[in-house]
């Protein structure tokens, strides 16, 4: 009995891994993706433009 005491842990860790990682590949895409994509487009524009005036630090 030993034997199923050592899997256990490992089998279960195994089962919410894939769980997640079937989440996160069902969640890519659908309806949010144009707001998504328009909000990371959006930091990127911001962090490529530079420093903003009125920023002094």
């Amino acid at each position: 009995m030993d034997y199923v005491s050592a899997l256990v842990p490992p089998v279960v860790m195994a089962v919410f891994f894939i769980g997640l990682v079937v989440t996160i590949v069902k969640s890519q895409g659908g309806p949010n993706k144009t707001k998504e994509d328009a909000a990371v487009d959006a930091a990127l524009a911001r962090a490529e433009s530079g420093p903003q005036a009125g920023n002094d630090n």
